[in-house]
């Protein structure tokens, strides 16, 4: 690191309360200040500012998600803030900041301003106000399911400006063959006592129609009769205004006869112990997930993973375990697989590509790339 030279770089994003694209931008700020760069992030606030700042980043609180004509007035102090501060990487994460930063950078001199990197998250609604997410001079894709969506949508875009960064964990955080300590099995039994003794069968994912949680509860239903000892787990809680496919979910249980078998726990704050005395996590999201942390989460503490193949779990799983992968929607695969590995569990590999370091050592590599390259922009 010495011999490269010290950024400073800048992340904007709507907030900082929590989520997959609130965790990055923190593991990002943090990789940064340990490796002697700058880094500063632009948001509404929210509880994860703290951290950022025990860690050592910067934060500046300008309501730049805020869907309103007021929010381009940060277009000139964006400016101001960008050349006062000598900003060698401007780094974009979300749609609406992602305008008043590119309308920001478009009116900089192109010699001296910075480098505009968007990331990618999801495969946003297709049309004009999401193609600000292609327009830098780098677009980070966080999985091969969406540099295909950025491909197949945004045919003018040059696939040779695109980087494939997959999420990552940090195998430390999730440690293989982790046990939780006996405190917190003695809380979680006491709190759900129909668990002791049972093979936990568990679909972590928020309450929605599309993850899948209805294709869980006829497997359990299938699954039942041959093993008196299953449970299955429904880890996550609705949208406020989506609770109604909660009740409908709880009836579908209730008619199966399922209310002894299947457990609805709510948000845990908690799941890396929950998937670690798990016997088997299902992903069963009936549309492709873009990335899908919560696979390589438990694959990483040597759980078992069954999931519908598309998207980035599709990938985890050809990477890691492919016999967990099954076709999309194929409630019989899952049946059948979970099955085969009740009787005899599957041999999880200790370690997995898809780690926190070799994601923040990419990100910060696009950076010195475009940093170093004076002829880029």
């Amino acid at each position: 690191m010495s011999t490269q030279r010290r950024l400073t770089v800048v992340q904007v994003l709507p907030a900082l309360d929590a989520g997959g694209v609130e965790r990055g931008t923190l593991e990002v700020g943090k990789y940064l200040v340990e490796h002697g760069h700058r880094s500063l992030v632009i948001s509404a606030g929210g509880r994860l500012v703290q951290q950022l700042e025990r860690e050592g980043s910067e934060h500046v609180q300008w309501d730049i998600g805020r869907k309103s004509l007021w929010t381009l007035r940060l277009i000139p102090r964006l400016r101001r803030l960008l050349r006062e501060n000598r900003v060698n990487i401007l780094h974009v994460r979300s749609r609406l900041p992602a305008w008043v930063c590119y309308l920001a950078w478009k009116g900089m001199d192109p010699k001296t301003r910075p480098h505009l990197v968007t990331t990618v998250h999801g495969p946003y609604s297709v049309n004009a106000y999401s193609a600000v997410m292609t327009r830098g001079e780098r677009v980070i894709v966080i999985s091969g399911m969406i540099r295909d969506y950025v491909l197949k949508n945004y045919p003018t875009v040059d696939p040779g400006k695109l980087r494939l960064i997959y999420r990552g964990v940090d195998p430390a955080a999730f440690p293989y063959g982790y046990q939780p300590p006996e405190d917190w099995l003695e809380r979680w039994y006491a709190e759900f006592p129909q668990t002791r003794g049972k093979r936990l069968i568990t679909l972590p994912a928020r309450i929605t129609r599309w993850k899948g949680q209805a294709d869980f509860v006829e497997l359990i239903a299938r699954l039942k009769s041959g093993h008196p000892d299953l449970h299955g787990l429904i880890v996550g809680e609705p949208h406020p205004r989506r609770r109604h496919f909660l009740e409908e979910l709880k009836a579908q249980v209730h008619a199966l006869g399922l209310a002894d078998t299947i457990t609805f726990t709510g948000h845990r704050s908690d799941l890396k112990e929950v998937m670690a005395i798990s016997a088997i996590v299902l992903s069963l999201s009936r549309e492709p997930e873009a990335f899908g942390r919560t696979t390589v989460e438990a694959l990483s503490l040597g759980r078992p993973v069954v999931g519908y193949n598309h998207g980035g779990v599709g990938e985890q799983l050809a990477a890691i375990l492919p016999a967990g992968a099954v076709p999309p929607g194929n409630v019989d695969a899952i049946v059948q697989r979970i099955n085969e590995w009740l009787m005899q569990p599957p041999q999880i590999p200790e370690t997995q590509p898809f780690t926190l370091e070799r994601m923040l050592e990419s990100t910060l590599n696009v950076y010195l790339e475009l940093a170093q390259d004076a002829s880029v922009g």
